[in-house]
């Protein structure tokens, strides 16, 4: 699967990932602390930028990568991911506060930290009970729908940020409706640092100088619109005229952070938490937050040097008890983050220790320069969120649906339109009742959408796991555990000749197995597509048989 999410700029590339074997303890912990720095200075900006989002206090995402950093490390993350907030939890948060606050945003905030701490306490309990194994049946196209429908909204609200604009509150759709009014309405110089801003992230990563490509492109936005904060002084609330217009520069121009970290600790309401509205956003944060987190531990594996396994349950236990953590004390949920994983790769982490040391450093940055944070001016943080939202909702993902194959791309739209109108989860379960329906058209039975036909035959050194009915989605785990049967020192082949319909999911999720038992000096061979009609020419299009 294609990483999950994409929120944040390309990180710098180096060639510095060396693999451990070839370093001494001493030039490890030298590589640990170089990543972890370089992934401090992607990491500030952009969780500041999220909080805000989010409609939590800036500070609230910076405290969820410290946790994420020095202490999920001693609760079995995932080695070389980097945790933290992520914008794929911005829609959920932002809907959080909005809802329980009923008006009140500061209400609202404590009220969706009691949601975020038991969201945590539920993903613990997903640890436990070794649930990790979802996030291998999830279907593809309803993440990305979820995840160009997440991309929108943030554009929708970011945009007038990035405009120096003040929109009246509404759904997402209603703020693009009100995009043109703030372009009448727009602050100039506000916009012109959004606007740079936003050329940076463009055309920064264009330059292909090698020098150019180990900067964190964030941290150059971030120098710039710090420099053109002190030109046009925003620091003091002002007037200035222009083109005959009197604009007014308030101290919404800059992040607002308390004067010790201290001040930053909230403590979660529980006033409303076992109500309808909390009990929604508490299943919203725990499951979609697993999801990507369980897709982005799973991404980074694979981009890992020494290509080690990750234990999902482990990293789950791990994304649970700092989520539960951040909830008390005021911060974001987190999840394991994949861009900021593989820059922490690429800058060459050699282990969970460059994620220790890059919390450290924010925690050290926060403690000794707040006042520096308070330079930043919001309308470069919009430009990152923008730069990311439409990356997420990129016409490319649609593009990309289509050429696997038309049910894919019904089934992102349909995922991304719902979510608009309605919320994540029901546009989630809308992308999976379309997926289902679709299935259904094209032969599937639904009395064995949970469990196909595995038959396992041996001979001589290879294991045939022969699959009847139906491989799809929902029963890709009973193929996987026949597979993981399978000892060490066999072949083992999946003959899928006798399966009427086999998806897109299951698919992609044998092809990754392949590669996988490869790596590990195994051979596994998928047989038995060669009479079956594909949806499209892409090699993992779904297919079906018709005679």
């Amino acid at each position: 699967m294609a990483a999950p999410t994409m929120s944040e700029p390309t990180p710098p590339t180096n060639d510095a990932s060396t693999p451990a074997t070839a370093l001494t303890p001493r030039d490890r912990w030298i590589s640990d602390v170089r990543a972890g720095f370089i992934v401090f200075l992607i990491a500030l900006p952009l969780c500041l930028g999220i909080s805000m989002a989010s409609n939590f206090p800036p500070i609230a995402g910076i405290l969820t990568a410290i946790i994420g950093g020095m202490v999920t490390v001693f609760f079995g993350s995932a080695k070389l991911t980097i945790k933290g907030p992520a914008a794929g939890l911005i829609a959920i948060a932002l809907a959080a506060v909005t809802e329980l606050g009923e008006g009140d945003l500061t209400t609202g905030y404590r009220r969706a930290l009691a949601v975020v701490v038991v969201a945590g306490v539920i993903q613990i309990i997903f640890s436990l009970v070794r649930a990790g194994v979802l996030g291998d049946i999830f279907p593809t196209s309803v993440v990305h729908g979820m995840l160009a429908a997440i991309g929108v909204i943030i554009c929708s609200k970011q945009i007038h940020t990035l405009l120096g604009a003040s929109p009246a509150p509404a759904e997402p759709l209603e703020l693009l409706m009100q995009v043109p009014h703030s372009v009448m309405t727009m602050n100039p110089e506000i916009f012109l640092i959004g606007l740079i801003s936003l050329a940076l992230l463009i055309g920064v990563p264009l330059i292909k100088h090698p020098l150019v490509k180990k900067v964190p492109v964030p941290m150059v936005v971030v120098v710039v619109a710090i420099g053109l904060g002190y030109v046009f002084d925003l620091e003091h609330e002002h007037h200035y005229h222009l083109w005959s217009h009197d604009y007014v520069i308030t101290s919404r121009s800059l992040v607002t952070l308390p004067e010790h970290l201290s001040s930053a600790i909230v403590f979660p309401d529980w006033s409303v938490v076992t109500s309808g509205t909390s009990i929604k956003f508490i299943v919203m944060f725990a499951l979609v937050g697993s999801i990507e987190s369980m897709l982005s531990a799973k991404a980074v594996e694979t981009l890992d040097p020494k290509k080690e396994r990750t234990d999902i349950n482990r990293d789950l236990l791990a994304t649970g008890v700092g989520t539960t953590i951040a909830g008390l004390i005021g911060g974001l949920p987190m999840i394991s983050e994949i861009v900021r994983s593989s820059a922490n790769i690429n800058a060459g982490a050699q282990s969970k220790w460059a994620n220790f040391f890059h919390g450290s450093f924010l925690l050290l940055f926060v403690v000794a320069a707040p006042w520096l944070l308070h330079r930043i001016p919001t309308a470069a943080l919009a430009a990152m969120l923008i730069y990311t939202g439409v990356r997420l909702a990129s016409p490319k993902e649609f593009q990309h649906a289509w050429k696997i194959g038309p049910e894919q791309l019904v089934v992102l739209s349909t995922t991304a339109i719902v979510t608009l109108l309605t919320d994540l989860l029901v546009g989630v379960g809308a992308g999976i009742a379309m997926k289902i329906a679709i299935h259904m058209y094209n032969g599937m039975s639904i009395t064995e959408i949970f469990r196909p036909k595995v038959e396992v035959i041996e001979q001589g050194n290879v294991t045939t796991i022969r699959v009847a009915h139906q491989a799809v989605f929902a029963n890709y785990l009973t193929i996987k555990r026949a597979l993981d049967a399978v000892p060490a020192g066999r072949e083992a082949v999946i003959d899928l000749a006798h399966t009427r319909l086999v998806d897109h999911t299951v698919l992609e999720k044998l092809h990754m197995l392949e590669a996988e038992w490869a790596r590990a000096g195994r051979k596994l061979h998928i047989a038995g597509l060669d009479e079956h009609e594909r949806a499209s020419k892409h090699p993992l299009a779904m297919a079906r048989r018709t005679a």
